[in-house]
């Protein structure tokens, strides 16, 4: 490919766009596919320490970006992908000024093309319970969005100390009782959002298919057809914004630490050391349509497919699972108490 412009053919000069299925950049005029190659000893997978200097110094290169006006996201386009709509929510998009960010360090490229993350959307549709008749058809026309969205990886070394209450026994045997201790805690590859953009659903949407051996250096080229919200965070504020989530992972350690039921109150506190990080993309399909004017998405993870969403209900299947449900109790009881009478 061209040094001056990587996205051009070098066999017809037009333009390329990166293929999840070729795995490698294809001309949108000749049809030939350009591998897209590691830099010579790239590690993609290689964490940084966390030293609270020289990593919080943003990329001095610049990039044209594009801010949502409804949702405030800021978005790049690589190649032919520039859209008048946000990935994040179909909402329009102007030229902002220009972008300055973090350095990405490492992405996953898409696998998944877009028409069978469509296929996989219409069949999350179509298997969803109490699910109005026409859902598969509406998700069908929705507007798809190839994404690639910015996330973290953490590592980090917890020496916890932690105090809790649990009960035992119920009614007037029931009995509360202090406890506390000390315990390790490792984290390795914590994947955590790097924007405030990526909702649970798109977190949810690719959180389970992530593996470091996955990761490939960043290039270009792979954005090429697609767009992709670049690391505006600081180590520190990444830190600052996921403490909540890890609040939660190391609560859950705790009560299963004590290994009680009944476990609450619990406070703690840790000392951290060790952080190593990455600046990442991830890759996610986000189809959005609207049912009875109310705007929903599904999303499907650009790594396998896996597949999330937002839908509406049937309220007449709703009314009549509940009444099926409602009878076959009272077939359950009427049944039951007629065994107990013989």
């Amino acid at each position: 490919m061209s040094a001056a412009d990587p996205l051009k053919c070098p066999s017809c000069a037009g333009q390329c766009g990166y293929s999840p299925g070729a795995g490698g950049l294809r001309c949108t005029s000749c049809g030939t596919v350009h591998d897209i190659t590691e830099p010579p000893g790239a590690n993609p997978a290689a964490e940084h320490p966390h030293d609270g200097a020289s990593d919080d110094v943003p990329a001095p290169h610049q990039t044209d970006a594009y801010q949502c006006r409804s949702c405030g996201g800021e978005v790049i386009f690589a190649g032919a992908a520039l859209s008048e709509r946000c990935p994040y929510c179909d909402g329009p998009v102007v030229r902002a000024l220009v972008d300055v960010g973090y350095e990405t360090m490492a992405l996953i490229p898409f696998r998944i093309e877009e028409a069978e993350a469509q296929q996989q959307a219409q069949t999350w549709a179509g298997n969803r319970v109490a699910a109005p008749r026409d859902l598969a058809a509406t998700v069908a026309q929705a507007r798809v969005a190839g994404l690639y969205a910015p996330f973290w990886t953490f590592d980090s070394d917890e020496a916890v100390s932690y105090w809790a209450k649990y009960t035992t026994g119920s009614g007037d045997n029931r009995r509360t009782h202090r406890t506390s201790g000390q315990m390790g805690i490792r984290f390795d590859d914590l994947l955590m959002p790097a924007s405030p953009h990526v909702t649970p659903l798109i977190r949810d949407g690719i959180l389970h298919d992530f593996r470091p051996s996955d990761l490939r250096s960043y290039a270009p080229g792979y954005l090429a057809g697609f767009a992709a919200e670049r690391h505006h965070q600081s180590v520190a504020q990444g830190l600052i914004a996921n403490a909540p989530d890890k609040k939660i992972l190391i609560k859950n350690r705790i009560r299963a630490r004590i290994n009680k039921r009944g476990v609450h109150a619990i406070t703690y506190n840790t000392d951290t050391t060790g952080i190593h990080y990455r600046r990442i993309l991830l890759p996610v399909w986000i189809l959005h349509y609207t049912y009875k004017g109310r705007a929903m998405k599904v999303v499907v993870s650009g790594i396998d497919g896996r597949t999330f969403g937002e839908r509406p209900f049937s309220y007449i299947k709703l009314a009549l699972y509940s009444a099926l449900l409602s009878a076959a109790a009272i077939a359950t009881g009427l049944a039951w108490g007629s065994a107990a009478v013989f």
